[in-house]
Parts: C-alpha cells; structure tokens; sequence
C-alpha cells in the first residue's frame, strides 16, 4: 500500500495519475475530498481526508501502508496564509507524519524536496525545507530524498508565475540582472523517477537525488523561451533582488496568487542546477527538455 500526501497538488496528481494507469490503487491524504474528486481519478484511489497538521488525523491514514510518498508542502510559488504555512505544514505537519509513519510500523519514506535545499535563517522558506528533510533522515526509517530543479508542464507553478508576470507588467524584470541558472525538469519526468524510486527500494534506499533536466538556462533564456511561446513582446530591464522582493512584498499583501513571492526570491540566490547527466547516471533516461516542450506544446 502506498499512501501519498499532497495527492492533489501539482507532482501529487500527475504521481496519482499514473500509477493508477499501471494498475496500481494509491491512498490519498487529502484536506477536502469534495475537491479531491474533482481532481483525482476517485473510482482508482482510496481517499481519506486528513491533514499532516493535524495529528489526529494521520493514524487512519497510515494504517496498513507499507510507503508514504511525502509532497505535501506549502511551495515557495505560493504565499503564506492561515492554515497553509511553511513551518506549520513543512516541518511540523513531515514531524507528525513521520511520527505517525513510526507508530504504525511504516517501512518508507519518499520526500519530493527541492533542489538546493540547506540551512538558513530561522523561519525562512530554505531552512524550513532542510529541517522537513531532517526529519525524515533522522526517522530510523528506510528513505529516500529526490530534490528537483524547477518543474515544467502544463500549469507548473514557477512557470505559470512567470507567464502571468510577463502577461502583466509593462516591462520584464531580469531579477538579478537574469543571470541566475536554471535546468528546468519536466514533471512527468519526475514522475518516472517516483516510480523507479517505488520499484527500486534496495538501491534508491537512504540517498539524495538532485535532479534537472538536459540542459541549463539563465533567467534572462527562460524569459526569452517564455516570449516566444506565448507570442509576446515587452522590454526587459535589470531589476535589483532588494528591489523585487519588496514588489514581491507588495504583490502578497494584495493578491491572492501573487505572480511572485518573497519565498520565491530564494530561488534567485544560488544557481539551480546540478549534473546535466543526473537523471541519465540515476535513472537511465534523458529527460524531455524544456525549450522542446515549448515548442510543440506551448505553456
């Protein structure tokens, strides 16, 4: 039995989706079945309503389970409101599944992380995911960790969120001066590295997987990527990390689903990228790149 929590997020419902088309029959923590049934194909999985925050609500969940893939997070795409919080559902809500895991006799863990993951400032977005993977290193059960680059796919959050930006700002900030590094990786990749992941439980056991896909792009080549696709023009101008994320500031504090957020900011401060053959050395497969995504399917 496989559980898997933020089942209707965006790598919990295209995981669902295809090993439900395998013949597999998942369970699926979810915070609201109604709009899970709108989501997830329901006559294939078995959904139980709960929440990692809420303790009481996991030993049902994991009763029976022999592996919980773990990608119920708060992403740095979204802002943070009451009852969907970094520290509150990143590092508590993994502690009391990884607590519940324990006392029900779980085996195994799979925690879809992020590429660049380590410590920093208390409170913050990075230290809060660094702390979710230490609690499941540190749980005595068998793990494994898969932290990719940014995702891209039909409705990818950090695509999306650039798409929106570029559709309404007059002019395009290079954040940074653009010259940041990305290795963009397409979620039905990612999948298929879950999958393996499932399949291959002595090899893929107690190990970190950094992952991107085939080729490295600055900022300024991913905006470029994004104007053609979807057949814009607008100037781009050098915009100052301080000063985007005080836009980014401002844009939280009114909109519901702010293009850019003041966590997102953090991914403009490292390159985000790893070993153009990681997926093809761990998993024996060469990803689908992003620039011939765009191409023939457009964002």
């Amino acid at each position: 039995m496989i559980l898997i929590t933020g089942a209707t997020g965006y790598i919990g419902r295209h995981l669902v989706a295809r090993l439900v088309a395998q013949g597999e029959r998942p369970r699926c923590l979810v915070r609201d079945v109604q709009r899970a049934a709108n989501i997830l194909p329901v006559d294939n999985v078995d959904l139980v309503q709960g929440d990692t925050t809420q303790a009481e609500t996991l030993p049902s969940a994991v009763q029976g389970v022999d592996t919980i893939v773990h990608a119920a997070f708060v992403t740095a795409d979204r802002k943070q409101r009451p009852g969907s919080n970094y520290e509150e559902t990143n590092v508590h809500g993994t502690r009391k599944l990884v607590d519940a895991a324990q006392a029900a006799g779980v085996k195994r863990m799979i925690e879809i992380s992020g590429l660049g993951t380590r410590p920093d400032k208390p409170g913050s977005y990075m230290q809060g995911r660094y702390l979710a993977e230490q609690a499941v290193i540190e749980s005595g059960l068998d793990w494994t960790i898969i932290r990719p680059s940014v995702l891209f796919g039909k409705g990818a959050p950090f695509i999306r969120g650039l798409v929106d930006l570029i559709h309404s700002a007059p002019l395009v900030p290079l954040i940074g001066g653009g010259k940041v590094m990305f290795q963009p990786i397409y979620v039905e990749d990612v999948v298929s590295i879950i999958v393996q992941v499932l399949r291959e439980p002595d090899r893929t056991a107690n190990k970190i997987y950094t992952i991107g896909g085939p080729n490295y792009y600055s900022f300024t080549q991913v905006i470029d990527a994004l104007l053609e696709a979807t057949h814009t023009r607008r100037p781009k101008v050098y915009a100052p990390i301080p000063l985007v994320g005080v836009g980014a500031a401002a844009m939280e504090a009114v909109l519901p689903r702010p293009p850019l957020t003041r966590a997102a900011m953090t991914l403009f401060s490292f390159d985000n990228t790893t070993d153009i053959d990681s997926v093809e050395r761990d998993f024996g497969f060469r990803p689908y790149s992003f620039r011939a995504f765009l191409q023939g399917q457009g964002v």
